[in-house]
């Protein structure tokens, strides 16, 4: 059986035809391009769809169902995107929209962090976890909660914010309104803030070399300096993971979940990365002197996780936890 997975981010729609291996037969991407209404972006996920299941060398006739993973609070039940900050929705139906552009296909929806975790948990990093948590650091910061093997999301579907809570009391304004969360310094678009500001702060950083100006700085740009040996750069570098290792800790202490995995582009960086996360909580977590110890791992599916997370949505291995 095959099914189609979306992934809607905030800066690509990426689809995916899967089959019951969790093998990605079939893909199509395209840029989210924001800020735009909520009914293009639509268009174009149907767009991307479609794409993906040509690509795959089938018809539409022949998938089974699709499933999205978005941004922001969605209710599976109403099939409605109820509010995705990043992505400036606010009460779209999303599953109805989307089944009227793929001939009435059905549609499940689930929130794309929560998504991901279940793609780790059927196939990738936390493959037979009783429970794990899944992080993903890209234009914001998403976090998956899987307990017993269920996806936890909140008696009202809007659980497992986990990049919405405070690091910094009146820290960064965040997109949610509030000052100091987690994602307002640990996302992909908080380190591309972070390294503008120390190269205006240091005109003689290898970062300018790097990125040749402020408007083309990416989540690279910082740690490819700090591989020059620039100090700036190792700055930038050293606090990023120390904000990415508060939240972590936070979330540790608070679930002691058996795997922790974190995904999105900046677990390209590797050990760079990984070693001194895993340096940081092991001084900090409250169960260092347990002889269980949660494991933290790069999420082994990178973008695809999300894509066959949703894709399987509407097979029983989904199984929320509210129910």
């Amino acid at each position: 059986m095959y099914r189609i997975g979306i992934d809607l981010g905030g800066t690509n729609i990426a689809a995916g035809v899967v089959n019951d291996a969790f093998e990605i037969v079939g893909r199509a991407k395209c840029k989210t391009a924001m800020p735009r209404p909520a009914g293009e972006i639509i268009r174009d996920m149907a767009k991307v769809a479609r794409m993906a299941v040509e690509n795959a060398g089938l018809a539409l006739a022949d998938i089974a169902y699709v499933g999205v993973g978005s941004p922001g609070t969605c209710n599976p039940d109403t099939g409605i995107i109820e509010y995705a900050n990043n992505l400036q929705f606010d009460r779209v139906p999303l599953r109805d929209d989307l089944s009227a552009l793929l001939d009435g296909k059905t549609v499940f929806i689930e929130n794309d962090a929560n998504a991901a975790a279940l793609g780790e948990a059927l196939a990738g990093a936390a493959k037979g976890a009783q429970s794990c948590v899944c992080i993903t650091l890209g234009t914001g910061v998403g976090g998956g909660i899987i307990i017993d093997g269920k996806i936890y999301g909140g008696f009202n579907f809007a659980g497992a914010e986990l990049g919405h809570t405070v690091i910094m009391v009146d820290g960064e304004p965040c997109t949610c309104g509030r000052l100091g969360c987690w994602e307002a310094y640990a996302s992909a678009t908080a380190l591309i803030r972070q390294t503008r500001r120390a190269m205006e702060a240091h005109p003689e950083s290898a970062m300018w070399k790097v990125a040749g100006s402020l408007d083309k700085v990416d989540g690279r740009t910082a740690f490819d300096a700090l591989r020059l040996g620039d100090e700036a750069g190792k700055q930038v570098v050293e606090q990023y993971i120390e904000y990415i290792a508060c939240g972590l800790i936070n979330i540790i202490n608070i679930f002691q979940p058996e795997v922790l995995c974190i995904g999105g582009g900046i677990c390209k960086e590797g050990d760079a990365l990984i070693l001194p996360l895993q340096e940081l909580i092991r001084h900090e977590r409250y169960s260092k002197y347990s002889s269980h110890q949660t494991a933290l791992c790069v999420a082994t599916l990178g973008n695809d996780a999300g894509i066959i997370g949703a894709a399987f949505l509407g097979e029983d291995v989904y199984k929320p936890y509210r129910e």
